[in-house]
């Protein structure tokens, strides 16, 4: 399959637990319980979507990365407890490269923990892999947040190194970003079936 040229425009995933929309401006009220009650979502990012106005610069932050090529942000709607959980997003998109980011992920407090989050990598993966055909998906976090850190290892990701540094803390100072990755042949032989067996738990 040929290399893409463009990224697409309208992406929709989703199984018997999880769907994956694009996110839209509309979405705003979806989202505002989160923004307004539960801000230790956001202690380990950049960008904070704390808070009415919070919450509107974060979207707007996001669509405005789509619009532009540079990211692919969703909303995230559990179907087994029929409400929205939060949002993810395909970043730093290099086409020519056939390499993504896969990050900006977070979950209500309600949603962790409950085996959503493998539904959604798994959705997001297979696509980036079979779909988009990327040879590479990259994953970054705070290396401080062995939350995220130990999900993403428990997905089967490998640990590429450290960037010291690397990025400023919202709170003032910096810090130092852990980077983890899939490889397309590492998707197809092994990680694609070991999270299919995550999803039947």
């Amino acid at each position: 399959m040929p290399v893409l040229e463009s990224f697409p425009e309208n992406i929709i995933l989703e199984n018997e637990r999880v769907l994956l929309r694009p996110l839209s401006m509309d979405d705003h009220p979806n989202l505002l319980p989160f923004a307004l009650n539960e801000p230790h979502i956001w202690k380990f990012s950049l960008v904070s979507a704390a808070g009415v106005e919070g919450l509107r610069n974060y979207m707007k932050l996001a669509i405005d990365g789509r619009n532009e090529g540079k990211e692919y942000p969703f909303i995230v709607y559990d179907k087994l407890q029929e409400k929205y959980a939060g949002t993810t997003r395909f970043y730093d998109i290099n086409l020519p490269f056939q390499t993504l980011q896969l990050g900006y992920t977070w979950y209500g407090k309600d949603f962790q923990g409950t085996g959503l989050n493998r539904h959604c990598k798994y959705l997001l993966l297979k696509y980036a892999f079979e779909t988009l055909q990327m040879e590479r998906v990259e994953f970054r976090a705070d290396v401080l947040n062995s939350r995220s850190v130990a999900a993403m290892k428990r997905i089967g990701c490998t640990v590429d190194g450290i960037l010291r540094s690397n990025m400023p803390n919202r709170d003032g100072g910096r810090r130092d970003s852990i980077v983890l990755s899939i490889l397309k042949e590492e998707w197809n032989f092994r990680i694609k079936e070991h999270l299919k067996e995550l999803l039947e738990w």
